[in-house]
């Protein structure tokens, strides 16, 4: 008998435990990336020789090498099945190697953040549809509670790269360590996704199936790619909280340390602190996520805008970190929210090439989060940059619910994907 998880009389029971083992290794694995990488962002500045705004312009370029491999990971993960995603989650841990060995001016450095991008942005692609897959076939919250091991992955990393680098480990040593335990978290992901297979979906080149649900097939791709699509429009909204997020992950620790002078130890409590925050609140609210996606959409929105400014006036490390804190809280469950409502009744054979759409339009808040920050302080300061990030998150807040609201009505979930 055929053991495929979506079909609905095998039922969820026999394989929960396997279904749920491989996008939690798969998140802890990018988490522990990301949150290094956090803590590591002043060493990674200083190595390179490079200015606030230099710093932020190629910060950019993190997001301009994510944006192309997001766009077709997801065909990859659908036609190839979801152990792509340990490969990719390897390919990210050489990136971190990579650009801490050779950034050293500008140019290297940009050509660094590229690579990392480039990897990253198909890493993400790819875990986020091996969570959509096991959310399908266990019906539990596991997009949110992978996020939510993300953000315990980035606790980790955070401080123990602080640690490491304040005791005077150079960041390629540090980004050694990452790597080791990067590929065994995704060894354990390889090993683990085998249950969650379902055959490829057929070709949508130019069959058929496309003209009958969209008539002509330019009038189709016009329908698929127009500016009224539904997940597209989730996408953007998306970008918005992607925004917020990475700006505080990017530049926390360098705020501590120039507005502060603090040294690395506790400049690391930043995205530490923002990450410790965010694991509990996805791994306490993922059940809200699902039955209650508005109200976590717009109070989201106001604890973050509330957190944000108040990081922006802090007279104090203290201070600054309680701000951290009340934001992270706001923006943990954003982004899985609207992914796991724009994915509940797609195909699952076509989970990649859903999650590509959201995820890419949303993957432009990368482009503009850590730049935006960076070119703004390069006009005034970090304070008067976080409060322009303030001005994102209140954006975030009076669009989400009604955008969500009509994507809803508009059935996100059941439109043709790509």
């Amino acid at each position: 008998m055929s053991r495929d998880p979506v079909r609905p009389e095998q039922g969820p029971l026999l394989l929960d435990a396997r279904a749920t083992y491989a996008p939690y290794a798969a998140f802890a694995a990018f988490g522990i990336f990301w949150g290094a990488w956090g803590a590591a962002l002043p060493v990674l500045r200083t190595q390179a020789g490079v200015s606030d705004g230099q710093f932020g312009t190629a910060l950019l370029f993190v997001g301009l090498g994510a944006l192309p491999s997001m766009a077709f990971t997801g065909r990859a993960v659908d036609r190839f099945g979801l152990r792509v995603a340990a490969w990719l989650l390897a390919a990210l841990a050489g990136t971190g190697l990579l650009i801490t060995a050779g950034a050293h001016g500008m140019v290297p450095l940009v050509i660094g953040m590229l690579v990392v991008g480039a990897a990253s942005g198909a890493a993400d692609v790819a875990i986020n549809t091996l969570a959509g897959r096991a959310e399908h076939a266990t019906a539990r919250p596991l997009l949110t509670r992978s996020h939510g091991l993300f953000s315990v992955g980035v606790v980790v990393a955070s401080l123990s790269t602080g640690a490491l680098l304040g005791a005077g480990l150079t960041p390629t040593a540090t980004f050694t360590v990452v790597a080791v335990v990067m590929l065994a978290l995704a060894a354990a992901a390889w090993r683990t996704s085998t249950s969650l297979h379902v055959p490829a979906p057929p070709s949508d080149t130019g069959t058929p199936t496309d003209a009958d649900e969209g008539g002509t097939g330019l009038r189709h791709a016009l329908r698929r790619i127009g500016p009224a699509s539904p997940l597209l429009v989730v996408g953007l909204v998306a970008a918005l909280a992607y925004a917020i997020e990475n700006a505080h992950q990017s530049w926390g620790a360098v705020m501590l340390t120039d507005t502060f002078a603090a040294p690395p130890q506790v400049a690391a409590a930043a995205p530490a602190a923002f990450a410790a925050t965010a694991a509990l609140a996805r791994l306490s609210l993922a059940p809200l996520s699902r039955s209650h996606p508005t109200a976590v959409l717009l109070g989201g929105g106001v604890l973050a805008t509330a957190g944000t400014a108040m990081l922006a006036v802090a007279p104090s490390v203290a201070v600054a970190l309680a701000g951290l804190v009340l934001a992270a809280l706001g923006t943990a469950t954003l982004f899985p929210t609207l992914l796991s409502r724009s994915l509940r009744r797609t195909d699952p054979a076509r989970h990649g090439r859903a999650t590509s759409r959201v995820a890419t339009t949303a993957y432009l808040g990368f482009l503009l989060g850590p730049a935006y920050v960076g070119l703004l302080a390069e006009k005034s300061d970090l304070r008067g940059a976080l409060l322009g990030v303030a001005a994102l998150a209140l954006v975030f807040t009076v669009t989400a619910a009604p955008v969500s609201a009509w994507a809803a009505r508009r059935g996100a979930d059941r439109e043709p994907v790509a």
